[in-house]
């Protein structure tokens, strides 16, 4: 095959890589996407509105197959009988990690990556966050601060459609928002009741939302179906799928081109420079060469670095990247299910109507303002009240009229729900490397994971099970069930790190404007750029950092610099 030549090269197409996409095109160059798994036809593939009834396993799954070809994607949720097409082959995607250190990669390889079935939620990070590494001796310090991050945050949130509540709190910066769908009944009087018992230090918000509640861009406002990982005919959530891929391709100047799987980065000593990438062609297998000025790394976390290792050169034997030691280290995924559930002894007379895909969420209040003995960071909640609801009529007796009767009458109390997501301490001894013995379906060496939590993430569980618990005493809530699993890291889907940005090419791999030191034409902006991971959700910091690294990237290129 002939080389291609490009200004730009983009390797993935999820929600970083669709940004990458979006604004190189935009700023006038010719730009290729590389993914490497199929193309998405949201006509076919998108199946929120499929019932039960019509799937072949009715909802149930094909369960001998799953655990054949996804026995760790098979771990969340979300890969079920109508989502699991979206998730990768586990026997085709291999990966190790030691039998005392399991890792969950859960991972989505078609046009525009787990961005059709990610989680949704967006929270900006503060200052407590930017600078935890520098003032607790984690990791390295973080090489921007939230004044140089906050009018990327602006851009990026009023493109992507925001429902949110503004809270005023410092730990977790308002941002532009929509007018978010009301708490439900149950949620607002425990809104009210927190807000009194604790002085306002836990409070029950809006969970702030990539979906839309006004039609926005050209996008439909949401419809309330509730199946959003199944895909959005509507578009009324935000994926590179539904948003930035098309705002590239109306410039004309973008080529997506799936079934590309990078291998890695070309790199020429004389200049200093990446000259391109090798791809593997994901069908035939067969090698070739893209050639262009700038290349953005987005293929996620570990993924992006695996390309990197990939990419060793005489120069740089520990791969493209590695002269400060640190590429590959400081993995980190957040802690969760640590928390509570209970029955609400309020709003009996209440219910609900359509089916809110969204949350409640309850900032995080832990070591904000008075330092915890027990624990570095903090965590915030996610959870909601609901009352049963249609789904329970699979385990229930009965047939006809009185039966139907049941269902929409007999409904129950409220429960409400508090589970925990913490931040994880980046550490060294967290890191990925290339597994010797194993490839990949097309023959790429393969990565092996070392990563556990600390003692600091379990204390931290630990503490969500006692604070949820404080949350629903305080709401006079009964059989009240606390709960602590030990999940492996990976299972949250939030990992970053291992090609950390940082001050200094000595321990780190990326500058403050994610150039990987090594080749500065080569910017990675995912989650592998992170030395920290805060408690919120990353990826809305993803989106802003991809913008305000173009942005750099552009100019230089203006200035001849790059």
């Amino acid at each position: 095959m002939a080389p291609m030549t490009y200004d730009a090269i983009v390797v993935g197409s999820g929600i970083s890589g669709g940004w990458a996409a979006k604004e190189l095109t935009e700023k006038g160059l010719r730009t290729i996407v590389l993914e490497a798994g199929r193309p998405i036809d949201p006509a076919v593939d998108y199946v929120e509105h499929v019932p039960p009834s019509q799937k072949r396993y009715r909802g149930m799954g094909n369960r001998r197959q799953v655990e054949r070809y996804q026995p760790i994607q098979k771990h969340t949720g979300a890969c079920d009988e109508w989502s699991s097409k979206f998730f990768v082959n586990d026997l085709d995607n291999p990966y190790s990690f030691p039998d005392d250190k399991p890792f969950y990669w859960i991972r989505g390889r078609q046009v525009g990556g787990r961005s059709i079935m990610w989680g949704r939620c967006v929270y900006r990070w503060s200052d407590l966050d930017f600078t935890a590494n520098a003032r607790e001796g984690y990791g390295v310090d973080w090489p921007i601060r939230y004044a140089d991050l906050a009018p990327w945050w602006s851009y990026v949130e009023k493109f992507v459609g925001i429902q949110g509540r503004k809270e005023n709190l410092p730990q977790v910066p308002d941002g532009e928002f929509q007018t978010p769908w009301p708490l439900n009944a149950a949620e607002q009087k425990s809104r009210e009741i927190l807000l009194t018992k604790f002085g306002g230090e836990r409070v029950i918000t809006n969970a702030r939302l990539a979906i839309i509640t006004a039609n926005h861009g050209g996008r439909q406002k949401c419809h309330l179906c509730g199946h959003c990982a199944r895909g959005c005919v509507t578009l009324s959530y935000f994926s590179s799928l539904n948003a930035t891929l098309p705002a590239a391709q109306k410039t004309g100047r973008l080529t997506l081109r799936p079934f590309s799987v990078v291998h890695s980065v070309i790199y020429d000593p004389a200049k200093k420079r990446a000259t391109g990438v090798r791809v593997v062609d994901g069908n035939t297998k067969e090698m070739f060469e893209v050639y262009a000025k700038v290349i953005f790394l987005n293929a996620s976390a570990m993924e992006s670095t695996r390309i990197l290792l990939n990419s060793a050169t005489k120069e740089y034997p520990g791969g493209l990247g590695s002269s400060s030691g640190e590429l590959g280290h400081n993995l980190m995924d957040h802690i969760m299910d640590g928390g509570a559930s209970g029955t609400l002894p309020f709003a009996m007379d209440k219910r609900e109507l359509g089916n809110r895909p969204d949350a409640i969420y309850v900032p995080r209040f832990r070591n904000v303002k008075t330092k915890h003995p027990d624990f570095l960071r903090g965590y915030g909640f996610e959870g909601r009240a609901s009352r049963s609801g249609w789904h329970r009529g699979t385990d229930m007796p009965g047939f006809g009229a009185q039966f139907k009767k049941s269902l929409i009458g007999d409904l129950g109390p409220w429960e409400m729900d508090f589970g925990g997501f913490g931040e994880m301490l980046p550490r060294h001894e967290n890191f990925v490397a290339l597994d010797p013995n194993l490839v990949d379906a097309w023959g790429i060496p393969a990565l092996r994971v070392n990563c556990v939590y600390s003692e600091n993430e379990h204390k931290m569980q630990e503490d969500m099970v006692v604070t949820a618990t404080e949350m629903l005493e305080a709401l006079g809530a009964t059989n009240i069930n606390t709960y602590k699993e030990d999940n492996p890291p990976g299972l949250v889907i939030h990992e970053t790190g291992t090609a950390r940005m940082g001050r200094d090419p000595k321990t780190s791999v990326l500058n403050a404007h994610n150039q990987v030191w090594d080749a500065p034409n080569v910017f990675v902006t995912d989650g592998a750029c992170m030395p920290s991971t805060a408690n919120q959700n990353p990826s809305i910091t993803y989106m802003a950092l991809t913008a305000r690294a173009v942005d750099y990237a552009v100019n230089q290129m203006k200035r001849r610099e790059l």
